[in-house]
């Protein structure tokens, strides 16, 4: 539970009712994206406060995420539109059946630019192999990238697969597309199904923390920004895990939908 720190006669510090004051004219669009917030030397005259005071206000959205700091110039409302992830539908095989790539169901209109993608060979953590049934000293397909909306780093995934999907045709086109940097309509999931090992089921476990450094350099997040961690398993209609997939995502840039019936 979080406890809000409270001046000496019970009330919120003055610093927190300002930034109180500033998050409900952002979420109300007086303050829209892009848009200059009140400086130090303004908050200080409407306020009555000292310079400290209205720092700490300014602070208490930047950590939050919803403002960004531009040295020299001032504090901004953070301008990026939020991303829908559709938890169900960007997974559905009528979405990579027809040869279209999962993410773009999250970049409505925008679409997703890829960069820094890398495909290699690698020996994986213990968890990786768990997740893949595989023993220990195996070795994985592991593809990395980053994905970026608008020129703006919104997640990195790493998917490793195991080369035993493909053994004894490593040559076939499905099997030369899934180690190649393009793997074509549909991408991996599409080639999977090429090889006989069609995704029917998918688990996802997310949770949110706190970025790591790189993390943090990686995907451009200020502070006080959080990352969603999600770890997705493809498997089988005979449940035969056939990749294992962590995205890290930007926590300020994604609306996470996930529809049930009852």
């Amino acid at each position: 539970m979080n406890v809000v720190p409270t001046s000496e006669n019970g009330s919120p510090p003055v610093y927190r009712e300002i930034a109180e004051e500033l998050r409900g004219q952002i979420r109300s669009g007086r303050y829209a994206d892009g848009d200059r917030l009140p400086g130090e030397n303004t908050l200080m005259e409407r306020h009555g406060v000292a310079r400290a005071t209205a720092r700490q206000a300014l602070s208490v959205l930047i950590n939050e995420g919803l403002a960004v700091a531009v040295r020299g110039s001032g504090v901004y409302v953070r301008a990026f539109r939020p991303l829908r992830r559709h938890g169900a539908r960007r997974l559905s095989k009528e979405l990579w059946g027809a040869g279209r790539a999962i993410w773009q169901t999250d970049g409505d209109t925008r679409g997703y630019e890829v960069e820094g993608l890398v495909v290699d060979e690698v020996t994986p953590g213990d968890h990786v192999l768990r997740a893949l049934g595989l023993t220990a000293g195996s070795t994985v397909l592991r593809r990395s990238r980053r994905y970026l909306v608008d020129g703006q780093p919104v997640q990195s995934a790493v998917s490793h697969l195991s080369p035993h999907l493909w053994a004894g045709r490593e040559d076939s086109p499905a099997a030369l597309r899934i180690r190649a940097d393009d793997t074509g309509p549909g991408g991996v999931y599409a080639r999977l199904a090429e090889l006989g090992h069609a995704p029917a089921h998918f688990t996802e476990e997310i949770r949110v923390r706190m970025p790591t450094p790189e993390e943090a350099v990686e995907l451009a997040l200020g502070p006080g920004t959080p990352v969603l961690e999600v770890a997705r398993t493809a498997l089988t209609a005979g449940h035969r895990p056939v990749e294992f997939n962590e995205i890290t995502m930007d926590g300020a840039a994604y609306v996470l939908q996930y529809d049930f019936d009852a």
